[in-house]
């Protein structure tokens, strides 16, 4: 079904990577039964799609088992030119390079604020900022934030709550709620595109909306009871879903900052 004849071992007997990459996914379709092979590789590879798809049929694999990411190249940014980093000679850069730069949040968070096919210029300086400039920082604070209400309001957080009765009425309050019952429908949506910067969207979204919440609203009020318990409680439900996100983009929840 391709354009020409692929070769799959070469004069010498020596095999070409067509051939080790077909033998990979028989070995993971075929003989370790796995149901679906998600690959990422680089647009470079866009071509190699159809081979291997062609390759899967061939040898009896349903082609639709296999699944291919293409991912864009990404610059490195520094202001406004490309980044040198003084570790590496030539033009490319580890990964290791940058998580040593950055550190592991940061690289994971950045490089799931795009859609796999779409150009990125990572943003190293803004990547260190220790202000609600960098992204990641904004949505760990946000996390950060409720664990220090949630530790102040500590000898509230054991009243008996009705939820049934609850009653929510500022616009802030309303809007965080909202946000986090989207979560569940955000998580099956991701599943099935395989699309992750959903999920950033989403916490970038709900970390302004607690913060919003958190400046017009007063969590503990000792001249409502009710309401700062209904309040408290809307504090513990964003604590969950946005620790849940952050370990879904294997970045960390911290307590403090």
């Amino acid at each position: 079904g391709d354009e020409k004849d692929e070769v799959l071992v070469r004069a010498n007997g020596i095999p070409t990577y067509l051939a080790a990459d077909i033998a990979y996914h028989y070995n993971k379709l075929v003989v370790r039964g796995f149901d679906k092979a998600i690959n990422i590789w680089g647009a470079d590879h866009y071509g190699h799609i159809a081979r291997m798809k062609n390759a899967m049929k061939l040898l009896g694999v349903d082609p639709d088992r296999l699944h291919v990411i293409t991912v864009q190249l990404v610059r490195l940014m520094r202001g406004n030119e490309i980044a040198r980093m003084s570790k590496r000679k030539g033009d490319s850069v580890s990964l290791g390079d940058l998580i040593e730069e950055i550190g592991v949040d940061a690289t994971r968070y950045f490089f799931n604020m795009r859609l796999a096919n779409s150009h990125f210029d990572f943003d190293l300086d803004l990547a260190v900022k220790k202000n609600n400039d960098n992204p990641v920082y904004y949505v760990q604070y946000a996390h950060a934030r409720i664990c220090s209400v949630l530790e102040k309001a500590k000898d509230y957080i054991n009243l008996d709550i009705d939820y049934n009765s609850a009653i929510f009425t500022d616009e802030t309050e309303i809007a965080l709620l909202k946000q986090l019952s989207l979560f569940p429908k955000n998580i099956e949506i991701i599943s099935n595109t395989l699309e992750p910067s959903r999920l950033t969207h989403y916490a970038s979204d709900l970390a302004s909306l607690f913060h919003s919440f958190y400046g017009k609203c007063k969590v503990i009020d000792e001249d409502n009871l009710e309401r700062t318990k209904y309040r408290i409680s809307l504090c513990k439900a964003t604590k969950i879903v946005l620790s849940k996100v952050l370990w879904l983009l294997g970045v960390s929840s911290p307590d403090k900052m």
